[in-house]
């Protein structure tokens, strides 16, 4: 019985899953592996870990589809220039604050 129950319930959850907030993760990511690099330069890979989650999380989606464009390449100049505006904001500085990231000047 429990051979025929397993993937009923695999099938089930598999078909709960939002393929929209499922693309919106991958994307997530991708632009992490973008912006990630970008703010290691300035600083060591755990704040810079913590740094890359605030900006993400300060982006909207059309943001982070907009970094995840320069994946597989160094990050452009424009790119730069986003992350940098993105880390301005008030609210990635108060995250910074939170994860105990120096704030960007």
């Amino acid at each position: 019985m429990l051979r025929f129950v397993l993937p009923v319930l695999a099938i089930g959850t598999l078909a709960a899953c939002d393929p929209q907030a499922v693309a919106d993760k991958t994307m997530r990511r991708v632009a992490y592996d973008v912006v990630f690099p970008v703010v290691n330069r300035d600083m060591p890979a755990g704040p810079a870990a913590s740094a890359t989650n605030c900006i993400l999380d300060a982006a909207t989606m059309p943001e982070i589809r907009m970094l995840a464009r320069d994946t597989g390449v160094e990050a452009g100049t424009q790119t730069k220039e986003n992350i940098r505006n993105l880390a301005l904001r008030p609210g990635t500085q108060a995250c910074f604050a939170a994860a105990g990231v120096p704030p960007v000047k």
